[in-house]
């Protein structure tokens, strides 16, 4: 019986050292390197292209709204934590009707939504349409006005304008 407990307790002393012999074996580390580039970027998008103003009696109707009020604007930029991103507008010029123009500052814009700012339309200067602090996603509303008036000559207007944000 001792003998028999003797080989029992060899034969599992062997396989205890088979065993930790198979996990001892060699290691090696390595590092990984990770790099990712973020850049700066804007994108801007507005529910409509166009605005128009219909005809109305200057009497009754002294500021005109135009007919695809509230405009909608949302503005993705990604910046610096303490970067400035701005949305500027600004037109071509006055709008205009063959030799007949309407001077492009009679045209406002209220807004609804955080950073963004009420203005006047102008062709002299980009007007600021809205400011915000840091990256991230901004949504707000423009409703246009243009300011009416018998002196206007008859006829069908039109001006373009450009909406600039920058992400720096």
């Amino acid at each position: 019986m001792k003998k028999t407990h003797f080989i029992v307790s060899i034969v599992a002393l062997a396989l205890l050292l088979v065993s930790a012999l198979a996990f001892a074996g060699d290691q090696a580390t390595t590092n990984l390197t990770i790099n990712a580039t973020v850049n700066a970027r804007a994108k801007l998008t507005l529910s409509t292209n166009t605005i128009n103003f219909p005809d109305a009696d200057p009497d009754s109707t002294p500021s005109i709204s135009a007919a695809e009020n509230g405009v909608s604007v949302t503005v993705k930029v990604r910046t610096g934590s303490s970067s400035s991103a701005t949305l500027t507008h600004q037109a071509a010029g006055n709008l205009a009707s063959s030799s007949n123009s309407i001077p492009i500052g009679n045209i406002t814009w209220t807004t609804a939504g955080s950073g963004f700012s009420t203005g006047v339309m102008s062709s002299s200067a980009a007007q600021t349409v809205g400011s915000w602090t840091g990256s991230g996603t901004q949504s707000g509303t423009l409703n246009f006005a243009l300011a009416n008036s018998w002196a206007y000559a008859t006829g069908t207007y039109t001006a373009s304008s450009t909406f600039t944000l920058t992400a720096p």
